[in-house]
């Protein structure tokens, strides 16, 4: 081999690894309010179930949250409140580096308001990161390690007769997928085993004597937007995050007009 043809060869090299340092510089210069430590600002929000949440962390420190009960209208109220946030912490949006985002289950309309507006915000902020959390995996964070049974059972409600139902075990690895069961398949499937319930629907279906062997029952009106924060950010750090798609388990209720 040349002289010439050595040199060239070992210039083509260097230029590789000098551009893939620059490359890595860039990258870290562009994630650098991402990293731990660094001031990330992170914002969840929920409306999926009976009630619109907000919630905006600096870090670890929670800097507001906004949460209203509410049957309907929980899109209207969201991006209202989302701005009075920001400008009561003198950001924009542009200032946020993670959005968290629930996707359901949960009534057609709320879930699909939630996705929407998430990646919405994403198309005017690019550099936004965004993330989507399941209900169920939410849920589960509200489970103690002392409250945790052999098969912990997530039931959101779902106002008809049957439930949304996901199942975890005590490491709260996922047993099931999400569906939507009615009361006597749940009962079949958690016979014979200690169960822990939890969510917004543990309170109707416990209305009715099942026998189950139960360990714990945590009985809430709605899902504690700061579980959606935090499942989203081990997520990210663990590099897992998942782009936010609705969770629709059923069709949605549609109706024709009376007079058709």
């Amino acid at each position: 081999m040349s002289v010439k043809r050595s040199q060239f060869i070992i210039f083509l090299y260097v230029k590789k690894v000098v551009y893939s340092e620059i490359l890595v510089y860039k990258m870290f210069l562009l994630n650098f309010k991402f990293e731990v430590g660094g001031k990330m600002y992170v914002m969840a929000f929920d409306t999926t179930a009976a009630a619109c949440s907000i919630l905006l962390k600096k870090d670890d420190v929670n800097l507001a949250c906004f949460s209203k009960f509410m049957d309907f209208g929980q899109a209207e109220v969201l991006i209202p409140e989302l701005q009075k946030i920001l400008k009561a912490n003198n950001l924009s949006f542009g200032d946020i580096g993670l959005l968290l985002v629930c996707v359901g289950p949960g009534s057609f309309t709320g879930v699909r308001s939630s996705v929407s507006a998430a990646r919405t915000f994403q198309l005017a902020s690019p550099d936004l990161k965004l993330g989507g959390i399941s209900a169920f995996e939410a849920y589960t964070l509200g489970l103690s390690e002392d409250e945790r049974a052999e098969i912990n059972a997530v039931l959101i409600e779902t106002k008809r007769d049957d439930f949304y139902v996901q199942l975890f075990d005590n490491a709260l690895h996922k047993i099931t997928s999400p569906q939507a069961m009615n009361y006597d398949d749940i009962v079949s499937l958690l016979r014979g085993h200690k169960v822990s319930l939890i969510g917004d629907g543990v309170e109707r279906f416990l209305n009715r004597p099942s026998n189950l062997s139960l360990h714990c029952i945590k009985i809430l009106d709605t899902l504690d937007i700061e579980w959606v924060a935090q499942k989203g950010l081990q997520y990210f750090y663990d590099k897992t995050l998942n782009y936010p798609k609705p969770m629709y388990l059923r069709a949605p209720d549609v109706s024709l007009p009376k007079n058709c």
